[in-house]
C-alpha cells in the first residue's frame, strides 16, 4: 500500500523526458525533481554514483523515477568511463538503494541496445547487440536494474525529440532557417517519440500502481515504448519541413556520406504490442504525436 499523498522522485528533471515527468506525475503525489545542479535544488551527479545515497536519505521517496542519461551518442566514443558511469554504474546504485528502501524504480533505456539487423520492429525480447559504447552502456544499466533486488518498470524508447535540450526537431528548425541546403541519413529506420508521450504513459502506468490498486510487482519487466509506425530521419526532416517550411531545400543521402564517430542500427523499430496488451495502452502514430508538439511549440 501506499501513502494517500506518495512522494516521485524523478532524476534528470531538467531533461526532455524528466521536464515532461513533472507535469504528468503531478497529479499523482508530492513530485520532487533532482538535477545535477546543487544551486538549483535537491541534486545527485549520476557520474558519482555515491551521491545518490543522500538523496534518497533527504526526500525519502515513494518511487523513484530516472529519466537522467549520457545521451551523447558519438562523444561516449571517447568518454566511455562516463557514460559508464551514468548509464551502468548509478543504475546500479539506485537499484540496491531502492531495494533497501522498499520502493519502485522506473527507469528508461534505448533502442540502441539492438544491433539494427532486424526485419521487423524489435520485441522485449530479441537478443541484443549495441553497436557502439552508448548502446553498451544503457544494456549494462538495464542488466543492472534487472538483477533480483528492487520493484522495477524499464521503458525503451526511440529517437526522442521534445520542445526542450538538444534534439533533432529543434536542430532542423535552426538549419531550416539558417541553410539553402540541408543533407539528411535516408537509410536508418525508426520511430520519433515525443518526450510527452513517454512521461504521459509512464503517469498512466503509475498512476494505477500509486491508486488503482496495481501491483508493480506483478508487471515489472521491460516493455517498449515509441510512437507508432516508422520512418527514416529524413522522412522525419520531411514532416517538419512541411510544417515548418524555411527556403532550404532537403536531399535525402546514405549513412556512408555523413560519417559519424559512433555506428547507428540500421532498423531500430520497437514493437510496443506488449504495452498494450498489459496495460491496455495504444500508442499514437509518430505523425499524429509530432503535430500536436509542434502546435504546443507555436
Amino acid at each position: 500500500m501506499y501513502p494517500e499523498r506518495p512522494v516521485i522522485l524523478i532524476l534528470g528533471a531538467g531533461g526532455q523526458v524528466g521536464w515532461e515527468l513533472l507535469r504528468t506525475l503531478a497529479p499523482l503525489g508530492r513530485v520532487v525533481g533532482a538535477t545535477r545542479q546543487p544551486q538549483a535544488g535537491p541534486w545527485a551527479d549520476l557520474a558519482r554514483p555515491e551521491t545518490l545515497a543522500p538523496l534518497l536519505a533527504e526526500v525519502r521517496p515513494t518511487l523513484v523515477v530516472n529519466a537522467a542519461a549520457y545521451t551523447a551518442v558519438d562523444r561516449a566514443e571517447q568518454e566511455r568511463e562516463r557514460a559508464a558511469a551514468i548509464n551502468a554504474e548509478a543504475v546500479g546504485e539506485l537499484k540496491r538503494l531502492a531495494a533497501c528502501a522498499g520502493i519502485p524504480l522506473v527507469h528508461y533505456s534505448t533502442d540502441f541496445v539492438f544491433a539494427g539487423d532486424a526485419d521487423r520492429p524489435y520485441r522485449e525480447d530479441d537478443p541484443t547487440g549495441p553497436l557502439g559504447v552508448y548502446g553498451a552502456t544503457k544494456w549494462a544499466g538495464e542488466q543492472a536494474l534487472a538483477a533480483s533486488g528492487a520493484t522495477w518498470l524499464l521503458f525503451r524508447t526511440s529517437w526522442v525529440y521534445g520542445v526542450r535540450g538538444s534534439n533533432f526537431l529543434l536542430t532542423m528548425r535552426r538549419l531550416f532557417r539558417e541553410r539553402e541546403e540541408v543533407r539528411v541519413v535516408d537509410d536508418q529506420i525508426g520511430t520519433p517519440t515525443w518526450s510527452r508521450l513517454i512521461a504521459e504513459v509512464t503517469a498512466q502506468v503509475l498512476g494505477r500502481a500509486l491508486h488503482g490498486g496495481l501491483d508493480l510487482r506483478e508487471v515489472q519487466g521491460v516493455y517498449h515504448l515509441s510512437g507508432g509506425g516508422s520512418t527514416s530521419w529524413y522522412g522525419f526532416a520531411r514532416a517538419l519541413h512541411e510544417r515548418l517550411g524555411g527556403p532550404c531545400r532537403l536531399l535525402p543521402i546514405p549513412c556512408r556520406d555523413y560519417p559519424l564517430p559512433a555506428r547507428r542500427p540500421a532498423y531500430s523499430v520497437l514493437d510496443n504490442g506488449k504495452l498494450g496488451r498489459v496495460f491496455g495502452i495504444r500508442l499514437p502514430h509518430w505523425r499524429e504525436s509530432l503535430q500536436q508538439c509542434l502546435d504546443d511549440l507555436g
